[in-house]
């Protein structure tokens, strides 16, 4: 199960505390330590593309059944592919806002589910209404990443081998599969 990003810092000491269950991809650092006294041989260590490492995978499980990623701009614009789901247009970040299908101010929530990526002009559109009170029409539907798919969403630079282990953790209907696919 992908957790999160690790810096090679990080992955070094999971390998010094003995926490790594197996590695896979491609090796990325090779680190070398210093010289044993007695030996005189030195400590290199070589670091790869994923590191799984040892823990409850139960208590892992149970979490991600009820884990909500965290609701910002920068993951909801990459959700949405930087096109505003109103018009279809595609923006820089700049020309972008967060809208609250069920607006807040009649009780809508600032979640996943309710809310999309609206060019600004859009939105100051829409105002305080519904889509279909504004005229506007939703052009997919919203919905709340799962942590793999919100790893992805992060905008890290993802290597062909990281991203492979991501999608295998991806759900069959997840709507980044069509995205990505084009991207291939």
């Amino acid at each position: 199960m992908p957790l999160e990003w690790i810096d090679f810092k990080e992955a070094v000491r999971v390998y010094h505390l003995g926490q790594v269950a197996y590695t896979c991809g491609v090796p990325l650092y090779l680190i070398r330590g210093g010289h044993n006294a007695i030996t005189g041989r030195r400590s290199i260590l070589e670091i790869s593309s994923i590191v799984a490492t040892h823990g409850d995978s139960h208590a892992v499980l149970k979490a991600r059944a009820h884990y909500v990623p965290p609701l910002n701009n920068q993951t909801l614009f990459a959700r949405d592919a930087h096109l505003c789901m109103y018009c279809g247009e595609q923006f820089s970040s700049r020309g972008l806002s967060r809208d609250h299908i069920k607006p807040l101010s009649v009780g809508g929530t600032d979640t996943w589910n309710n809310v999309v990526t609206a060019c600004k002009r859009c939105n100051n559109h829409k105002a305080g209404r519904s889509p279909e009170r504004a005229g506007l029409e939703l052009l997919a539907v919203p919905f709340m990443p799962t942590h793999a798919e919100y790893i992805y969403l992060q905008g890290k630079r993802i290597l062909a081998d990281q991203m492979e282990f991501l999608l295998a953790h991806f759900p069959r209907h997840s709507p980044l599969h069509k995205r990505l696919s084009k991207l291939a």
